[in-house]
């Protein structure tokens, strides 16, 4: 019975562990882009976006090709009086007017085609404007993925900090729980003060807190970096180390293609081509028709291969007032563009500098706190020496811990802020996604 209870807890434990290994997932960084570039919702409704624009365009080419009807009628027709002016044929020359045929039914099948052939170049500018707007939607959408990209990448840089954090303050724990075991032990032999064992009992609380503190913002964005990549809630997610700490000048090509940049130069044409669509309303539009058909009165007439075409020719004239307004407007959108797309270059090189030099910072900070962490451990290890030795007082030693905990906690921050302020130079430069994928 005993051994039967005994392998029981082993297979609950097995399950447990089991359970937890099944919801533990490592991703390193590339990883966790590429599984939102695929799952996220952002990334979906900008797929969306692109689709719509490219229906927009077959929408509008459609309107190039000729339009071709078919209908039929047949109508029940009650007493209607039949009077032909035709002459009957008779032997005699005259036409049989005393006569009237018996009509109630009509039957009438027709077909029609035409198709624009001139227009004031509407149609031609229309297309293009569409497809202008297409290419503007599909860089749009490459940005909104450099958007996602970066998002993800600042998400999992903030995970791997807190994660680092939890680390850290546990084993500062260790060390302070050990403080305290080695103080009472002293406190119970007289060898110490009460008051330095309750200093040092409560640096271990303060430290307690820090690490629930700590383990509640990596919980928190554990969970946030799960829910935009699609995992399910209770993932846990592993971060890779081995991509941080980059210390250095990494390739970064040089120049600038932003796809917003694009996006909107694209735009700006298709403003321009909505200037000449206004502009064709001056022109006449010209088309070309054609049709057939059939006919069967009952009893009167029967026509048959009655086929026609033709060209026609239409001008509103009272477009010669309208179109003044319709050219002003898209003249002055165009317009606006114009200066938004002047502005938009200006603040895309105020943002590459700006992200360089934050890279740039980003690289001397973590020279800086290298040598932080290594003056910090030196400086516990000579008040560590001075304690023993009676030179110093229990707020030295444990302001010296503290300090080299502040000390290790920056040194691994900095380390990821160089990869953090890496990318983000590589998204002012828009080449993030295409370097991932590289």
């Amino acid at each position: 019975m005993k051994n039967k209870v005994s392998l029981l807890v082993l297979l609950c434990f097995m399950s447990i562990v089991y359970a937890q290994a099944q919801n533990t997932q490592q991703l390193t960084l590339q990883e966790a882009v590429e599984l939102a570039l695929q799952n996220s919702d952002g990334a979906k409704a900008s797929e969306a976006r692109l689709n719509v624009a490219e229906s927009e365009i077959n929408v509008t080419k459609n309107l190039q090709y000729p339009d071709l009807k078919l209908s039929g009628q047949y109508m029940y027709l009650t007493n209607a009086d039949v009077n032909l002016k035709l002459a009957t044929g008779s032997s005699d020359g005259e036409g049989d007017s005393g006569s009237s045929p018996k009509v109630n039914q009509l039957l009438l099948g027709q077909a029609s085609a035409s198709m624009p052939l001139f227009s004031g170049f509407k149609l031609k500018n229309t297309v293009k404007s569409s497809e202008h707007l297409y290419q503007a939607a599909s860089f749009n959408a490459k940005n909104d993925n450099e958007t996602i990209a970066l998002n993800v990448i600042q998400e999992y840089i903030s995970l791997y900090k807190s994660r680092q954090a939890v680390t850290l303050i546990e084993e500062n724990l260790k060390s302070a729980q050990q403080r305290v075991k080695d103080f009472s032990a002293m406190e119970q032999n007289g060898l110490l003060a009460r008051n330095d064992l309750l200093k040092a009992q409560l640096q271990e609380s303060n430290v307690e807190v820090s690490l629930e503190e700590a383990k509640k913002n990596a919980r928190i964005l554990n969970y946030e970096l799960a829910t935009l990549l699609k995992l399910p809630e209770e993932t846990n997610i592993e971060t890779a180390t081995t991509e941080f700490g980059l210390v250095g000048s990494p390739t970064v090509s040089i120049g600038t293609d932003r796809f917003d940049l694009e996006a909107l130069k694209y735009q700006k044409e298709a403003a321009d081509d909505q200037v000449k669509v206004a502009q064709s309303k001056y022109y006449p539009s010209l088309s070309l028709s054609g049709g057939y058909i059939a006919l069967d009165l009952q009893n009167a007439i029967t026509v048959t291969n009655a086929m026609n075409v033709g060209v026609g020719v239409s001008y509103n004239l009272s477009d010669l007032f309208k179109a003044k307004s319709d050219i002003k407007l898209a003249k002055y959108k165009a317009e606006e563009l114009h200066y938004n797309l002047d502005a938009f270059t200006d603040k895309v090189k105020v943002q590459v500098e700006n992200a360089n030099q934050e890279y740039e910072l980003a690289l001397k900070t973590h020279n800086m706190y290298l040598k932080s962490e290594e003056q910090a451990k030196e400086n516990y290890r000579i008040v560590k020496d001075k304690y023993d030795n009676g030179l110093a007082d229990t707020n030295d030693l444990l302001d010296a811990d503290v300090q080299q905990l502040q000390a290790r906690i920056q040194l691994a921050y900095a380390e990821a802020n160089i990869t953090q302020r890496y990318y983000e130079l590589l998204t002012a430069k828009g080449q993030l996604t295409n370097t991932l994928q590289n």
